[in-house]
């Protein structure tokens, strides 16, 4: 059974930084295109970022360039999204995801204060 488990997120005040990790389970992942993704309140989820399988291929959405950068471990099925100079706006629960399938973790609440 495919499991995603984020982790990493908390308060932050802003210009804070925060790493989530995803933690998978379940398959082999090393294939695998993965994303982050987020949902602010009252909105619906967007994508953040997407890795290949390998990591060498990296894409983000316009508002997280140069602040945020996605990562794999394939040797521990683990990825990772490093955020730095936080915003209010990247106030959200984020989730991590195979890219193209429908898992999805709990997701992990990310609070940046003004």
């Amino acid at each position: 059974q495919v499991q995603l488990v984020e982790s990493g997120g908390g308060l932050v005040q802003a210009g804070g930084s925060l790493r989530l990790s995803c933690a998978a389970s379940g398959r082999t992942f090393s294939n695998d295109y993965m994303g982050w993704f987020r949902q602010a309140p009252g909105k619906e989820r967007e994508f953040v970022a997407r890795i290949s399988g390998s990591g060498g291929t990296r894409w983000y959405v316009d508002s997280v360039k140069g602040r945020f950068t996605i990562s794999r471990d394939n040797a521990k099925n683990t990825m990772y999204l490093q955020m730095n100079s936080l915003k209010p706006e990247d106030t959200a629960v984020y989730y991590c995801n195979i890219i193209g399938m429908s898992y999805w973790g709990k997701g992990t609440l990310v609070t940046v204060s003004s």
